[in-house]
């Protein structure tokens, strides 16, 4: 790891003068870190966000919204009341990530910014395409872990099960820059990386997310995240899938949302799912056809094809264990 400086400011917009080219935010750091340690990130500056008086880790209900602090711990929404009676999905994403020593540090705001784990980009061998190369190495190699969707010329797969879960209750995340409060959807804030702005998100630069807010549910909604791991546990998604049921009292899904994960360098919405569903009775079979929607476009890799029925069986499962 490389010498740098460190800093700890008294306010964001303190915070915000520092940030430069040369320095990164830090916050529980449980993923810069490590790209430090890779050589892939080498900010010569830190600056330390975690104690900040006007950057909070609350969680809060108001005006028909539950507001997450950019600061909250993966602890904290694994077992938050308010989460865990509103939001379910989003705890369940918490609880299946990482380590519970990891949770206890990592933050929502970084856990949304995290960067693939693949293992071309985080190679300090190997100068991919995500890195600033000419080639993304996973599509022709190893791509056991990669994209089945999307069109990016990285395969490489986003690696926050909380940002899935957070596209599918519809979530809009706040940051700020030093001349503006700035608010974005989430499904807009994921973006495929492009040849112009190789980042898996549209967070402008000098600026730093300060909390996400998430409509509460109506009576009625149901969700569930459920993934796959290729160890029991703490593993990052193979695959996942949330989803969010709207069902009447005569079980007719009003509104659906299926969101996968571990499947594209973003989080991937499946409409043609979600079509399958809205206006039909919550059924087995009506499940089982919208899990077979969910992979209709999926274009697999040379290695990653067991990836398609383990995202039907996925979507599958979600939506009976919703309605269970």
């Amino acid at each position: 790891m490389r010498p740098f400086a460190y800093s700890r400011p008294a306010s964001v917009d303190e915070a915000l003068a520092l940030l430069d080219e040369d320095a990164r935010l830090l916050a529980g750091g449980t993923d810069l870190l490590t790209l430090m340690k890779h050589d892939l990130a080498t900010p010569g500056h830190l600056i330390d966000i975690k104690r900040l008086p006007d950057l909070d880790a609350e969680i809060t209900e108001r005006d028909g919204a539950i507001r997450i602090g950019a600061l909250a711990t993966l602890t904290q929404l694994e077992t938050h009341p308010l989460i865990e009676r509103h939001l379910p999905a989003l705890a369940e994403a918490a609880a299946l990530a990482a380590t519970p020593q990891l949770r206890n540090m990592a933050t929502l705001g970084g856990n949304v910014l995290q960067r693939p784990r693949c293992w071309y980009f985080r190679s300090e061998h190997v100068h991919c395409w995500l890195q600033g190369g000419d080639e993304c190495y996973a599509r022709e190699g190893d791509n056991r872990y990669h994209a089945l969707f999307g069109g990016s010329p990285c395969v490489a797969a986003h690696p926050s099960d909380l940002a899935t879960v957070l596209v599918a209750y519809g979530a809009t995340i706040h940051y700020r820059r030093e001349d503006a409060v700035e608010t974005v959807a989430s499904a807009d804030f994921f973006r495929e990386p492009t040849e112009a702005r190789r980042l898996e998100h549209a967070l402008p630069p000098r600026a730093v997310i300060t909390g996400i807010t998430v409509p509460v549910p109506r009576a009625g909604v149901r969700s569930r995240y459920v993934k796959a791991m290729d160890r029991k546990v703490w593993a990052f998604a193979l695959a996942g899938a949330a989803v969010v049921l709207d069902v009447d009292d005569a079980g007719m899904v009003r509104d659906a949302r299926v969101v996968l994960s571990g499947v594209a360098t973003v989080p991937w919405r499946v409409p043609t799912a979600e079509q399958v569903l809205i206006g039909s009775e919550a059924t087995d079979e009506r499940f089982g056809q919208a899990a077979q929607a969910a992979v209709a476009g999926a274009r697999p890799l040379a290695h990653n094809g067991y990836k398609v029925p383990l995202v039907r069986s996925l979507v599958h499962r979600a939506l009976a264990e919703a309605m269970a």
